[in-house]
């Protein structure tokens, strides 16, 4: 695995959190559990990953701030530099047994995000990728979107709001829009490896409200790296502000017209 210092060093953060996280799933019916709103749940395995998580980023590199899912925001002495942290993205899934959930890590420098990771510990899928260089999946699988062209052909992802969350009406718009349309939609619950998963071409697009940046930024550069496009929901907005469609180029402009319709 060829990659920069700060890469390593992400790969190295997300699989020491991946192995607390895998010993707590094993776990899960004795795992101590606290609400943060209707359906929303944070772990004790939750609060430890992104404790191990951050004391091995900030322990390498003080200076660069950090914003993350449990800890919130710090600023660093290099305003240039943040790590953007989710310690367990899905963790509905990780509490109700379902091995469908990931640590993802991102570097953002000067605005922009330029190293992600996303670890999938269930199923010992590391996909990575550092602005310029592609994306890959663990050691040296090259990944790509999908070349389906048709929407027809098509499977997308996204997310369903839950509990006290807004947006509902308008995902079941979207919905009725877009499922006559395609193949299929699926809701796994981890924005993440959703976006991942359009990197490795297993989905072939994937749209969603009300996220924060922690559980996108690093899912973005994964497919962007592969050729993917991804845009805010509304055109002209930045897709880190917690809405986005991401799609393989053929079916990119397809699917947002549809959306946006």
């Amino acid at each position: 695995m060829q990659g920069s210092a700060n890469l390593n060093l992400m790969i190295k953060a997300a699989r020491k959190a991946g192995r607390s996280l895998v010993k707590d799933f094993r776990e899960v019916e004795n795992l101590q559990v606290s609400t943060k709103g209707p359906g929303d749940f944070v772990s004790k395995a939750d609060r430890e990953a992104e404790r191990l998580i951050k004391e091995e980023l900030l322990g390498a590199r003080p200076t660069y701030g950090w914003i993350g899912e449990e800890t919130g925001t710090q600023a660093g002495a290099d305003p240039t530099r943040r790590w953007i942290v989710d310690p367990l993205d899905g963790t509905t899934n990780f509490l109700h047994g379902m091995p469908h959930w990931a640590v993802s890590i991102a570097l953002e420098h000067k605005g922009e995000i330029v190293s992600a990771v996303v670890y999938d510990p269930a199923k010992d899928e590391m996909f990575w990728a550092e602005k310029g260089s592609g994306c890959w999946l663990n050691d040296n699988r090259r990944l790509r979107v999908s070349g389906r062209r048709a929407m027809h052909e098509a499977v997308f992802a996204t997310g369903v709001p839950f509990g006290a969350k807004s947006t509902l009406p308008a995902m079941l718009k979207d919905l009725g829009r877009l499922m006559p349309a395609c193949a299929g939609v699926r809701r796994w619950g981890a924005a993440s490896l959703d976006l991942a998963y359009v990197a490795a071409g297993r989905f072939d697009g994937y749209w969603e409200r009300e996220l924060s940046a922690w559980d996108i930024a690093a899912g973005i550069l994964l497919v962007k790296e592969v050729g993917g496009l991804v845009e805010g929901l509304r055109e002209g907005t930045d897709p880190l502000d917690g809405a986005l469609i991401a799609a393989n180029d053929a079916l990119f402009k397809t699917m947002a017209d549809t959306i946006r319709a």
